[in-house]
């Protein structure tokens, strides 16, 4: 069998493979096994029955999603800028027209994800705007077999000025965030779960180790975000999934100091 990509059928996650024996993101402690054992998708049948959409949320940010819902059906965000165009996480597939898109809006000058949660078909960015930088946190190489890290950080790395990644944790060992000073935003990966409404609208923050089960962070893990931070400047937070211009740095502070205030667990604060 021709090594290819395939997509796990239950999560999304994508892996470059022969024929993959199982899923790291589904056999880790916070997802869940699949009921019906394992089902891969080579890419070639992804694109076959996926099509996939892109908005401008808000000006030069740009969201793309695929559909149907693929795995965890996360957003792969586009920040357009001179000096080249950032993208963070990714979408779970992309789609000609998307890749498309992308192109028309100025390409790709740096790729970087929060975790394995959002890294969805990254491969397809740096395949079709390859050298773009790709800035992985050094404690997730090991979930990148889909794709090539050119640029392994420690705690810090700015991508561009105003632009940097931090190594937050928490969620998962490697977890980062990208602060993206001149829009004022915190791409805070999985630190946050932004619950919504139907139309967009946030009603409630709370942080976890595992979503699905409830799992809480330490209050170790709660202060490592709290110090990560507490520095920044941000009006809104954008997870994998989620914007959020309601959730801003006096808001995020709040959510952890309430987890730091009693015994490790899940608490949904209302906004």
């Amino acid at each position: 069998m021709a090594l290819t990509w395939f997509a796990c059928a239950n999560c999304g996650f994508w892996q470059k493979h022969f024929a993959p024996p199982d899923c790291p993101v589904c056999t880790d402690v916070r997802n869940d096994l699949p009921e019906d054992g394992w089902h891969f998708l080579p890419e070639s049948e992804v694109a076959a029955t996926h099509d996939g959409a892109v908005r401008e949320v808000a000006p030069g940010l740009w969201a793309f999603t695929t559909s149907p819902a693929l795995g965890l059906a996360g957003t792969g965000w586009l920040i357009v800028r001179d000096g080249g165009n950032i993208a963070f996480e990714a979408a779970p597939f992309y789609t000609e027209a998307m890749l498309d898109r992308i192109e028309a809006l100025g390409g790709i000058a740096f790729l970087s994800a929060s975790h394995a949660h959002g890294y969805g078909a990254l491969f397809q960015l740096q395949r079709r705007f390859d050298p773009a930088v790709v800035a992985i946190q050094r404690d997730d190489l090991k979930m990148t077999k889909a794709f090539r890290v050119t640029a392994p950080f420690d705690d810090t790395l700015e991508l561009a000025p105003g632009y940097t990644l931090h190594h937050v944790g928490g969620h998962y060992e490697g977890q980062a965030a990208l602060h993206d000073a001149p829009g004022q935003r915190l791409f805070c990966g999985d630190m946050f779960k932004i619950d919504q409404d139907a139309d967009g609208r946030s009603h409630a923050i709370s942080s976890h180790k595992a979503f699905h089960k409830d799992i809480p962070l330490t209050h170790a893990e709660l202060r490592r975000y709290r110090d990560v931070i507490a520095p920044l400047d941000f009006d809104a937070v954008l997870t994998p999934f989620e914007y959020a211009p309601e959730v801003n740095r006096t808001v995020a502070l709040a959510a952890l100091d309430d987890g730091l205030a009693r015994a490790p667990g899940v608490r949904r604060i209302s906004l």
